[in-house]
């Protein structure tokens, strides 16, 4: 099985050249688990001074999708998606809208 590092940068290789261009200053890491939200598959923080930060959250997402490779693949590669359009300023609502809630 790949570790979320793989499904991670598979993801962002994945991203039209034009998007992954438009990438600054923002560092995109797997962990296990939010420590504050458990459940939590995906986290953009953004703090004055420092890089804009995406973290995607193995163990949430292994317990929900782990039984089937391809489909945990498929939803690391939506919430690292989501995450991005968190940092492009696409909000929550319109994330709905678009299905990548």
């Amino acid at each position: 099985m790949a570790s979320i590092e793989q499904h991670v940068r598979r993801a962002l290789d994945s991203l039209p050249p034009r998007i992954a261009g438009a990438l600054e200053n923002v560092a995109v890491v797997g962990e296990d688990e939010n420590p504050e939200e458990c459940d939590l598959f995906g986290l953009f923080e953004e703090h004055e001074f420092l890089p804009a930060r995406i973290a995607i959250y193995r163990r949430p997402l292994e317990a929900e999708f782990g039984e089937d490779p391809a489909r945990l693949e498929e939803e690391i590669r939506v919430t690292v998606l989501h995450e991005l359009a968190h940092y492009f300023g696409i909000e929550e609502g319109r994330l709905d809208e678009l299905g990548y809630a």
